[in-house]
């Protein structure tokens, strides 16, 4: 199955985020859908007199912007997106944490940083991942926000990528599970002004290196460790690359982008 994770740029694009939605209808077999949305969040956010704030390019989620991001990515995104599937034959369904206890989480300790309503997934054993294996079992296809909750009551605003990749670490006891994080690259290039310097091949050792010399960095991090956690679960590949190389995952023929392996070779 494949479990695809998309943000970035294409989510504020209405046709690229078009053009997406018919490739990934199309993959075959079960599949899982995880969205982000954080830009679309920031710009309705001040709109509504709501500045956003981060520490180190995570979001401070005090209780009027946890409000701002459960309308924005519950809401706003994720209907949207699933109304869009349905139009295309793919019967989606719009899903947080919350939903089914799909993914229970707690909130974020204090430490030097208070990140308010932030929530932290234990691992994938937290994942209810019966409940989800019934819904691909059904037909449907799970789209996800990236809110979690804390059995508390309250909902949790949590990273998209981790999201991905716990819900892929969860499904792979049952599934051959695919992880594929799309965005407005086209992979994870060695030059952040050229589009086209992809590395093709990333393992742990050249990870390492690229972190050391300063050419991964910034959000690019908690995504690739969230790609090597993925694998060290089970996950069969993790792919990351822009949302125009998703036909070929399904044909299995070019893929473009950037591959994650554990070891070389």
């Amino acid at each position: 199955m494949y479990i695809i994770k998309i943000g970035g740029n294409v989510l504020d694009d209405p046709e690229r985020l078009q053009r997406f939605l018919i490739d990934f209808a199309a993959l075959p077999g079960p599949k899982l859908l995880v969205h982000g949305g954080g830009k679309i969040a920031s710009t309705i956010g001040l709109q509504l007199g709501i500045e956003p704030a981060y520490v180190e390019g995570r979001r401070l989620t005090d209780a009027e912007t946890l409000k701002l991001v459960t309308m924005v990515y519950a809401g706003l995104i994720n209907k949207n997106v699933v109304a869009q599937l349905q139009a295309l034959g793919c019967n989606a369904i719009g899903m947080t944490g919350a939903d089914a206890n799909a993914i229970p989480a707690t909130k974020r300790p204090v430490k030097t940083v208070d990140y308010g309503f932030a929530g932290d997934i234990a691992g994938p054993e937290t994942v209810n991942a019966n409940a989800l294996e019934a819904l691909l079992q059904a037909g449907l296809t799970p789209v996800f926000a990236p809110l979690t909750h804390d059995g508390q009551g309250s909902l949790l605003n949590t990273n998209a990528d981790t999201i991905a990749s716990v819900l892929a670490k969860a499904l792979a006891p049952h599934y051959e599970v695919k992880l594929v994080y799309c965005f407005e690259k086209k992979g994870v290039l060695a030059d952040a002004e050229d589009d086209d310097a992809v590395i093709s091949h990333i393992d742990q050792h050249r990870y390492s290196s690229l972190k050391a010399e300063g050419v991964v960095k910034d959000g690019m991090i908690p995504k690739l460790d969230n790609a090597f956690a993925a694998l060290q679960h089970g996950v069969s590949a993790v792919l990351i690359g822009e949302a125009e190389a998703l036909p070929s995952l399904a044909t299995a023929q070019g893929f473009s982008g950037t591959t994650i392996t554990l070891k070389h070779g």
